[in-house]
């Protein structure tokens, strides 16, 4: 054929053709993910959108069943960080992606609650605790409703203010704001952290976020107080490495740093110049600004999420009670939607998109309240009917599970 190939990840260890014939899945060992294609008529492979689907560490086989439709993603709960209640508001996510309230509506969490996050299989929940310089961490009961591990807290470094977990699950990283650096913990079977050796590896000054790129193979570390990106490889056993090039310039004051899903682009919010930084992922991880380097947001942009396609970009606007929405192009830049925002409440700090990529979710710290949309088919978002949530005082960030149907 022509193409005689097509690109799959790093080592390619199966491949599985669907009973339909239709779609084709390859275990790339390496990568710790599944391209998955679909086979045209005339027998060539077309890649899906997106192209890969995370998996845990080194897949080397695939089995497959057959069902009377495809599979789908559902979303199911919402965790939100209540910053100055010591609370985690917890809700179920109905077919229409409208909140509900769970029983008991919160859950105690440490002092000054900062960034909340769901692991990829939805079974656990952990919460950076600003002030206790410590991560709760929770099961995910059948019913939505969190419990505390045993024990229920670890130990992180001063200020743990955000929480990022590898695609497969076994790795999971803080960025303290106040020790400059990072700690670094693997997941045992039953959910709970263990420190690394080393438990922490150094950053630029202030990390203020920190994301892991889809493949499983990178991290990158927003540094808020001296205008940096930091950027490591993740080696065999989870643990960070910095790149040759340790950090890339943003712009001033970053807050907020998010990797598209296909693994392709990085985007970086800047709080005090109104825009967003956005960069290409190099083969060995590194990042390289797009020209232009920057998009315009609105004033104090907090917040950046992408959804699970690849194709949208959502910002919240800290100061103009606003999301600014953006479609991504396919050289990864962004470009603004008609209309470029949408209103929220008092003071939008962190935005979600959930599993499904049909919802979004933002956290009104000012107002107590979660803004909700609907993802339109062509990415704008659209109030729901109520427009937003009750939460407890000051929500600061939300975290969102689904599963498979």
């Amino acid at each position: 054929m022509t193409p005689p190939t097509v690109d799959t990840g790093d080592h390619p260890a199966s491949i599985m053709v669907d009973p339909t014939g239709s779609y084709a899945y390859v275990g790339n060992e390496h990568d710790n993910n599944i391209s998955q294609f679909i086979i045209e008529t005339d027998g060539k492979l077309s890649a899906m959108a997106p192209t890969v689907a995370a998996t845990r560490a080194s897949p080397r086989s695939i089995a497959m069943t057959q069902g009377s439709a495809p599979l789908s993603v559902m979303a199911k709960y919402a965790y939100v960080a209540n910053y100055h209640q010591d609370l985690i508001s917890q809700y179920t996510i109905g077919t229409d992606g409208t909140l509900s309230a769970l029983a008991p509506t919160t859950v105690a969490t440490g002092d000054f609650p900062h960034g909340v996050m769901a692991d990829p299989s939805g079974r656990y929940v952990y919460v950076a605790n600003y002030i206790d310089d410590n991560v709760s961490q929770y099961t995910i009961g059948v019913d939505g409703s969190l419990t505390s591990m045993t024990p229920a807290t670890v130990a992180a470094g001063e200020e743990p203010v955000s929480i990022a977990v590898d695609p497969s699950g076994s790795y999971t990283y803080v960025a303290n704001y106040n020790d400059d650096n990072i700690s670094q913990y693997t997941i045992d079977t039953d959910g709970g952290l263990l420190p690394m050796a080393p438990a922490t590896v150094l950053t630029g000054s202030g990390p203020f976020s920190v994301t892991v790129d889809p493949s499983g193979r990178y991290v990158y570390v927003a540094n808020y107080l001296d205008d940096t990106t930091s950027q490591y490889i993740i080696g065999p056993g989870g643990a960070l490495t910095a790149m040759a090039t340790p950090t890339v310039t943003t712009g001033d004051y970053p807050v907020s740093i998010k990797t598209d899903p296909l693994g392709s682009y990085v985007y970086v919010t800047n709080y005090l110049d109104a825009n967003v930084s956005q960069y290409t992922i190099g083969t060995d991880g590194r990042l390289t600004a797009m020209v232009p380097a920057t998009v315009s947001a609105g004033d104090r942009p907090y917040s950046v999420a992408i959804d699970p396609t690849g194709s949208y970009a959502y910002v919240s606007n800290r100061n103009d009670d606003n999301v600014s929405q953006y479609t991504i192009g396919t050289n990864g830049r962004l470009a603004a939607m008609t209309p470029a925002t949408v209103a929220t409440e008092n003071t939008p700090h962190f935005v979600s998109v959930d599993p499904s990529g049909n919802y979004v979710y933002v956290a009104n710290s000012t107002a107590g309240t979660i803004s909700q949309y609907t993802i339109g088919l062509i990415g704008g978002l659209a109030s729901m009917t109520p427009a937003t949530a009750p939460a407890e005082p000051s929500p600061n960030s939300v975290t969102t599970t689904g599963y498979y149907q």
